[in-house]
């Protein structure tokens, strides 16, 4: 990992706030959605990408009932 020398406290509901340069640096905009994963002791912020529940492809992505799925999946679910 690359260390930006950036140092954030939490706050008293659990809050930190990404400074604008890592979000201008990282495509990240208001109100867009991040996943939250541990590795070991570290915590790692993505952004988030929807994908297929079936096969995980992120390409041509519909909802179906609520479930993310993809164009070719949602192609052979159609045919059972």
């Amino acid at each position: 990992m690359k260390s930006t020398g950036i140092v954030r406290k939490v706050d008293e509901l659990g809050r930190i706030v990404l400074p604008i340069e890592l979000r201008r640096t990282l495509d990240i905009a208001e109100r867009d959605p991040l996943e939250i994963y541990v590795d070991g002791s570290s915590i790692v912020l993505t952004k988030y990408q929807p994908a297929c529940v079936f096969c995980g492809s992120s390409k041509h992505i519909a909802s179906h009932m609520g479930k993310n799925v993809c164009a070719a999946c949602l192609k052979q679910l159609s045919k059972l």
